[in-house]
């Protein structure tokens, strides 16, 4: 059982769930909205989201902790430049899950997240 279980493993290791995660942060800042798997998607709000809140302050250290976690410059100098500073008012709740189909390969249920 699960009970209180702080994250979904999505059949990965650490390592190969941790390069998910980070590559569909860095495709979400790029597009703006993106197409995957509702359990993804859940898994996905919750690690951009606090990604989004470390960089509200905008400071050296806001760089240095978003780019720890992605590993690419461009994302973000956007995330702590563009984005962050649009939901300075906000308290969370940056992205939206609209639930689209279910796959047709293997029966799946997609979603789609975007930024607010």
């Amino acid at each position: 059982m699960r009970h209180k279980h702080g994250y979904r493993k999505l059949n990965r290791t650490s390592s190969h769930r941790a390069a998910l995660l980070k590559n569909l942060s860095i495709a979400l800042t790029k597009e703006g909205r993106i197409e995957t798997t509702l359990p993804k998607a859940k898994e996905l709000r919750s690690y951009y989201e606090k990604l989004i809140t470390k960089a509200a302050s905008g400071d050296f250290n806001a760089h240095r902790a978003i780019f720890a976690m992605l590993q690419h410059k461009e994302i973000t100098n956007t995330i702590v430049n563009e984005i962050a500073p649009k939901y300075a008012d906000r308290n969370g709740g940056y992205t939206r899950i609209i639930k689209t189909r279910m796959r047709k390969g293997d029966a799946a249920p997609m979603a789609i997240i975007e930024l607010v």
